[in-house]
């Protein structure tokens, strides 16, 4: 019964969420198995652009580390706010999702270029968190009980308990700014006197990943009504 419970929730999942998420715990099994190692994964320029090892733009992104707490709690965060983006403000456009994953993780590379940054999946899961925490700023959260805000707030408390937990915050830092990048040329600027839609998702995506019917019967998540209106009651939990 549990497998079966697994299985549903597993293929009930959309399908950017489970792809990525699925990709990050079966790299992190091959390096615990011994498959491959993590120096065969790290962001390196020189590898890649002159001995052609391609793959590290993308393995990069998929290693959080050892298995632990950090990989665990990474995990938790990452799968938590990729699906309720996917789910809510991204349902019926897979395509534009995918696109800002895209967007981000090509900042995301082109900064560690500059920088001796060896992998970025974390800071991938601070921009997702980033994103949907200012899409939905009326929502109050709780950290394990001890802390109450509202979501703006939640990356910064991430990269608080991240410093508290001894580890750099130029990770975090990198997430937010791309968060924050995005956001602004996405939902800011557009609607402001003169400005412009900038970001406009490729068309072979949209053929790709959009599918041209909408569920009639959808109703969206609170946090993703429109009116976008506080509401007191209402609480949602890190973990």
């Amino acid at each position: 019964m549990a497998y079966q419970g697994f299985a549903q929730e597993y293929l009930g999942m959309p399908v950017v969420t489970r792809a990525y998420t699925t990709a990050c715990v079966l790299t992190t099994a091959a390096v615990q198995l011994e498959f491959i190692t993590p120096f065969q994964l790290y962001f390196n320029p020189d590898l890649i652009f002159r001995k052609f090892q391609i793959w590290r733009l993308i393995t990069n992104f998929l290693f959080f580390g050892p298995l632990g707490f950090s990989f665990f709690f990474n995990m938790i965060f990452l799968y938590r706010y990729c699906r309720m983006l996917e789910e809510g403000s991204f349902r019926g456009r897979t395509a534009d999702f995918v696109f800002m994953l895209l967007f981000g993780g090509f900042l995301m590379t082109l900064f560690g270029l500059f920088a001796s940054l060896f992998f970025l999946g974390q800071a991938f899961t601070i921009m997702l968190v980033y994103v949907w925490s200012r899409r939905n700023p009326y929502i109050h959260m709780n950290f394990f009980g001890l802390l109450n805000f509202q979501a703006p707030f939640l990356p910064w408390v991430l990269m608080g308990f991240s410093l508290l937990l001894g580890n750099s915050v130029v990770i975090d830092l990198l997430g937010i700014a791309v968060g924050h990048i995005y956001y602004f040329l996405e939902d800011v600027f557009p609607n402001q006197p003169g400005g412009k839609k900038l970001l406009l998702t490729p068309g072979f995506l949209k053929m790709v990943f959009d599918t041209p019917e909408e569920d009639p019967n959808y109703n969206p998540l609170p946090e993703d009504r429109p009116e976008h209106q506080p509401r007191g009651h209402e609480q949602q939990h890190p973990q």
